[in-house]
């Protein structure tokens, strides 16, 4: 049983490493203070403090993060709310897009952010000719819905030089 006591604080690098492995997977940074609050259990378990302690050690220092450290850590890395709009369906509307086949309210293929995508014009009897800038409106499914570009997208045609 001395194996036991003297191998604690392994147990609570364990404990700190399942935690994180838990926190990969679910990014609310309350598994992070966990794994925080364990790591300072091992250190007390290094120390010598009884295993009584050591869980005391580990609540009140989990506690203190979540309460502390989280909301920081959450507004540093900008976590909170809605996330980054730039990511995902949100972050095309609003985005310019080269017209790679005519689209119609109907149909039509666009380049947009590197990417093909099925798409169609938001007004009916509307039509984009292929390299024509258009702007997405909406994402409708996997398709973009889109308008004409403003004027300042438009590219500039510099006159031809010989």
């Amino acid at each position: 049983m001395d194996w036991l006591r003297d191998s604690q604080w392994l147990w609570w690098v364990g404990a700190a490493l399942a935690f994180g492995i838990v926190e990969m997977n679910t990014l609310d940074l309350i598994f992070l203070m966990l794994a925080l609050g364990a790591l300072v259990a091992a250190i007390a378990a290094g120390v010598g403090i009884p295993l009584v302690l050591q869980v005391l050690i580990f609540g009140l220092s989990a506690g203190l993060f979540v309460v502390a450290l989280r909301p920081v850590a959450l507004k540093y890395w900008k976590l909170e709310g809605k996330g980054d709009p730039t990511l995902g369906i949100e972050g095309h509307i609003g985005q310019t897009a080269t017209v790679l086949e005519e689209v119609t309210d109907r149909s039509g293929l666009i380049k947009l952010r590197g990417e093909t995508w099925s798409s169609r014009a938001e007004l009916e009897g509307t039509h984009y000719a292929p390299g024509e800038l258009v702007t997405v409106v909406k994402i409708d499914g996997a398709t973009a819905v889109v308008t004409a570009a403003p004027p300042e997208d438009k590219p500039f045609d510099a006159p031809p030089h010989d």
